[in-house]
This record gives C-alpha cells, structure tokens and sequence, in this order.
C-alpha cells in the first residue's frame, strides 16, 4: 500500500512539474530532459513527449509493478523567467533533500499561483518601450521612435481588453494590428515624417514571433521534429494574422483619412542603438518577469549578443556575425549557469531577442506582397534565413564548448 501512495505522489509531482514548465515557455528538448532527470531521481521509469500543444506522460515504477499513462491538450505556454527559476530552484532542494516531496508540491502550486512581480502600470511603460527601442533599433527617425512607442501603449490596452474578453482574445493579434495600422495612418496626416509601415512593425513588435522560429529551428535540430514543426508553423499564421491585420487597418485608414505625402526625416545617429539595446533589456525584463535579482545579468546578456554581432558582422558580414553573437551568448548563458546554479535560459533567452530576425520576417512578407519595401536590406529573404541559421549553430557551438549543467 506504501509503495502505491510513493508511486501516486511521484507521478503527481512530475505530472504537475511538466504541465507548470511547458506553461512558462520551456522548449520540448530541454522540458524532456529535465523531466527524465527528476524521474530517475525518483527511481521512475519514464518517456516523455512534448508539443507546443500536448503533454504526453508513461510512468512506471523501477520494477514496471505499476504504469500510468497521462495525456493532455495545453496552450503553447508564455515564457515567464521568474517563475522558471524558483521551480528550479525547487527541484534543486527536492534533490538535496531540503524538502520532501510533499513539500515541494506545496510550493510547486504556491509558484504556479504567483502572481505577476511587476503589475499592471509597468507592463504598460515596458509595451511602449519595447515598441519604441525597437524603432531605435531600425535607425529610422526620431518621429517615429515616439509614435511606436505611443501606439505600443495603445497594444497593451488591446492586449488587457484581450485577458478579460474571449472574443477579443481569440482575434487578438490582426485585432491590434488593425487598431495600430489604422492610427499609424491618422498620424501621418499630422506628422507626414513618419514611416508608416515601420510604426506599425514596432508597435506590435511584442506578438512578433521571431523568438518562436528560432526555438523551432532549434527543435529540429535536436531532432524534436514534432513539436519543431508545430512551433514553426504556429509562428508563420501569427506572421499572417498580423499582416493581414496591418493591410486590413492601412487599406481602411487610406479611406478614411487619405494618403499623405512622406516628407523624409533626418536619420538618427549611430550611438542610439545602444540606448535601444538597454531600453529593449530592460523592458524584456518585465515582459518577461524576471526576477530582480537576477535582471542585471539578463541585461548583460543583451549587451554581449548585440555587441559581439555588430564587432563581428564588420569583418565576417551579418549574418555570420550573428553566429557569432549567439555563440558568444550561449557561453555567456552556461556560463551564468554554472556560476549562479541557474537555468542558462533566465539570461540566453533575453540575449537572443536582441539578435532574432524575426521582424526581417515580417518585412520580407510586406516585400514579396505589395512589392514595396519598408527598408533598403538586399538579399532580405536569404539573409533572414542565413541569420535563423547562424543563430542555431552559434547556440549548438557554444553548448559543445561549454556544456550547460542544467537542463532547462
């Protein structure tokens, strides 16, 4: 009878342990190797299968006496650093023995129901930051820096209006693309200076999914071909959802406010991409919840991906500067990780925002549909895919180099 309630309270804590980690964002590859970890820690016989979309679990006990089986449909979960490293932190004292397994159920819901370290009013500064930073980031003009950032303001409120409305929240992404495309071109009757599909880029930069493409590229080639594939196809309908979004609000502004005559602004200097890169981290620290304690080296993070790829791209060109702007954060990370006995991901994953292409995506579907472009980048579509690419190898390199110590 003892050996069934031991078993019961095992598959009990790793069932609620996956279906928690999968909710913050982990990747299959790293959720399935943490997961195998703690069952052989728990003398438990497991496989694991995970999706963007599904959980798969076989549990046995070491002498296959009892087997459960547990299958579930989920939501692709929100990355959520903060939490990811307290339920790391747990597991480390389940394994040293400062906490029973009771215990470390108890605190597992107490994390789960934690709730968001930084509220309401800072989400909102961190949505128009980000939007503006990333305007910074582009180098285009100070008129549009400001107006990304104001209609990043006017994102988040879609996306409150979202966390309280299912309707709104099942249309969310071309719904915000619309509202922004549609004041984007009310704004340039007033300040014609403005590029207007740039402003739109920015403003919705957060639903952006180049972080998900590279995760999914990532998958793949760690042989994780299902949940690789789900992610990436996941990622290429919210491209879609939000160009159409974006088409949908210009085409309706045109009409109701009327075309203006672009009057060409004065370029912003060079030594703003920095200012972008800390105003970026930062805000990624809150949309992200990373805890305090642990913000200033996430931030570092993006200083060193970026850094590293501009020195890099001057003699090796972008795209193989990003190679090496990912390989340097990904032996930052490990690095990180073995120092702080912390998950490499708290700091790699704010690192990579910095580098992920994934508004070049964007900029190559607005290129190859309307024919007409938002920057001058030539060679965009094979450069996007050349920095993808250069980005998995650089975080494949660095792992062989310097192997992380935790799985997640």
């Amino acid at each position: 009878m003892q050996q069934s309630h031991d078993f019961y309270q095992k598959r009990r804590f790793i069932i609620r342990l996956g279906k928690a980690l999968h909710k913050l964002g982990s990747t299959a590859s790293r959720l399935e190797d943490n997961l195998l970890s703690i069952a052989h820690f728990l003398d438990i016989r497991a496989s694991f299968m995970i999706t963007p979309t599904a959980l798969t679990f076989i549990l046995s006990d070491d002498e296959d006496e009892q087997q459960y089986n547990h299958i579930v449909r989920v939501n692709p979960g929100d990355i959520d650093l903060g939490s990811l490293a307290r339920i790391d932190e747990l597991v480390d004292e389940l394994i040293s023995g400062e906490r029973t397994l009771d215990e470390a159920l108890e605190r597992l819901t107490e994390v789960r129901n934690k709730p968001a370290p930084y509220g309401t009013f800072l989400s909102f500064i961190a949505f128009g930051a980000s939007s503006g930073a990333f305007s910074m980031l582009m180098m285009t003009s100070w008129h549009d820096v400001f107006w990304s950032t104001i209609l990043g303001w006017v994102t988040f409120l879609c996306v409150f209006w979202a966390e309280r409305s299912r309707r709104v929240s099942d249309l969310l992404e071309p719904f915000a693309a619309i509202i922004a495309s549609l004041l984007a071109s009310g704004i340039s009757m007033i300040d014609p200076s403005i590029n207007i599909p740039m402003v739109i880029l920015s403003s919705i930069i957060v639903f952006i999914p180049g972080l998900s493409l590279t995760v999914g590229l990532s998958e793949l080639a760690a042989r994780h071909l299902m949940s690789g594939t789900a992610r990436i196809m996941d990622s290429i309908m919210m491209l879609f959802k939000l160009y159409f979004g974006a088409v949908l609000g210009m085409a309706l502004g045109n009409l109701i406010w009327g075309i203006a005559v672009y009057v060409p602004p004065e370029t912003m200097p060079v030594w703003t991409s920095w200012l972008a890169v800390t105003t970026l981290s930062a805000s990624l620290v809150i949309l992200f919840k990373v805890r305090l304690k642990d913000a200033p080296w996430g931030m570092i993070s993006g200083y060193i991906a970026f850094g590293v790829s501009i020195w890099a791209s001057h003699y090796l060109g972008v795209a193989l500067g990003a190679f090496v702007g990912a390989f340097a954060l990904g032996l930052y990370s490990n690095l990180f990780s073995r120092v702080m006995n912390l998950p490499s991901s708290i700091v790699r994953i704010l690192g990579l925002v910095v580098l992920v292409p994934g508004s070049k995506v964007y900029i190559g579907l607005n290129s190859a549909v309307s024919g007409q472009h938002m920057l001058n980048v030539p060679d965009l579509g094979s450069q996007t895919f050349l920095i993808f690419m250069s980005l998995v190898a650089g975080l494949i390199f660095s792992n062989a180099l310097l192997p992380h110590v935790k799985t997640l």
